[in-house]
């Protein structure tokens, strides 16, 4: 067998080994897996698998910064919080409950990421519905979707990002020129379409009543922090520094501000934060190199040249529901990998890289395994024994994702 065959071969067998998560064997251990039987097998040299690993050092730092942030936040009952004032507010009213809650998601995805609304608000919001006895399916499909419809507003919203600019992400004012109409699109057409195909389970009044969550000394520190940490990263997006480092260091000194009161705080963060999503993406950056070898980016080059010679909205349009349906079959994050280097090997930067970028955070939205996101709110969805299965899932994705993308790129400027 042709040694690229073989490659295609490990290297998609270990991408929906990180989906499905067979025998419940951690993602972390397919990529990495699959990595090293890539080098092991002298498919990729040590080399040029050590140069893919290091490509990804932007984005441990900035999924290091973010996990541990989130995680603080959790630890102190920050999301709780968050989720009790949405409860608060709801004045027995699931829709306008249903509505809080998908502005909360809004907030926490723009400023910490579409893993922590996906990851850890949800279990909040879950905890909430629950002991205000409403369906709760509505509200945690919510999380999961705001978590990808939000997460181009800003740079630091979605790690995906990171790898479709490799290196030359936008300034924050450039980015908020090309995204901020096409994001604010997508979240209220999602919006819209989520709460027309979920309004059988907003029916009814809510007549349960919750006091208010109060937010403890250690909680307002923990806030306080997210806010500085927040303030850091789009000040460090609107200087056009790598977001990574200043991420992990934002995450470092807000929990040294929570650590004066209490000071085993650190050591229950970092048990908490799920530390083997960098070696799963590290293993997926071993395997798109070794796709790329195969002829993957010739492949994706190609598309990007076919896509561009329709022209103008019609271009557009190509591009984002072909990476978008490309990520739901083998997640956003080796697709964004594949796509960015394309871009750039194809020269079209200008035309199609905001497409691109369109397609893979939103593109997500129609099935499961389409983000690492959404894989990460069904598994803690499980943990919280609450089932939601991916036909369940794809089927209110069809009728939201579409209309949201399609909307989206319409409005994105050329």
């Amino acid at each position: 067998m042709h040694a690229d065959a073989v490659i295609w071969i490990v290297s998609l067998v270990s991408i929906a080994c990180v989906l499905w998560r067979p025998r419940d064997i951690a993602e972390a251990w397919w990529a990495c897996g699959g990595a090293l039987i890539l080098v092991l097998g002298t498919l990729l040299p040590l080399a040029q698998a050590g140069a893919a690993v290091l490509k990804g050092v932007d984005v441990y730092l900035f999924l290091t910064g973010m996990m541990i942030l989130s995680e603080l936040a959790r630890e102190n009952g920050v999301f709780d919080w968050i989720a009790g004032i949405a409860a608060g507010h709801a004045a027995g009213s699931p829709r306008r409950l249903f509505f809080l809650v998908y502005l909360a998601g809004t907030g926490v995805t723009a400023f910490l990421s579409n893993d922590a609304t996906a990851v850890v608000m949800t279990p909040a919001v879950l905890t909430i519905v629950r002991r205000l006895k409403v369906d709760p399916v509505p509200h945690l499909l919510a999380c999961a979707l705001i978590a990808n419809a939000a997460s181009f507003l800003l740079p630091i919203s979605n790690p995906a990002n990171l790898v479709i600019f490799d290196g030359h992400m936008p300034p924050l004012l450039k980015w908020l020129g090309m995204f901020l109409a096409p994001s604010l699109v997508s979240i209220v057409v999602t919006f819209a379409a989520l709460r027309f195909a979920a309004r059988k389970g907003l029916e009814g009044s809510i007549t349960e009543r919750l006091s208010q969550t109060r937010l403890g000394t250690e909680g307002r520190l923990a806030l306080g922090g997210l806010i500085i940490a927040a303030i850091a990263l789009v000040s460090a997006s609107a200087l056009d520094w790598p977001l990574g480092a200043p991420t992990c260091v934002a995450a470092f000194l807000a929990t040294a501000l929570v650590s004066c009161r209490d000071r085993m705080i650190a050591i229950r963060v970092a048990k908490g934060v799920s530390w083997s999503v960098i070696p799963l993406v590290a293993g997926l950056f071993v395997i798109v190199e070794a796709l790329q070898r195969a002829g993957m980016l010739r492949l994706a080059v190609q598309g990007l040249h076919a896509a561009s010679a329709l022209g103008g909205t019609l271009s557009n349009i190509a591009t984002a529901f072909g990476v978008g349906l490309l990520s739901n079959c083998m997640n956003n994050l080796p697709v964004g990998l594949i796509s960015g280097t394309a871009i750039q090997a194809a020269h079209e930067q200008a035309n199609l890289a905001q497409a691109v970028l369109v397609g893979v955070d939103l593109g997500p939205n129609l099935s499961v395994t389409g983000s690492l996101a959404t894989i990460l709110w069904l598994i803690a969805l499980r943990r919280e024994h609450v089932k939601i299965t991916g036909w369940q899932f794809f089927r209110v994705g069809l009728l939201v994702m579409p209309v949201a993308l399609l909307a989206s790129i319409l409005v994105l400027r050329s």
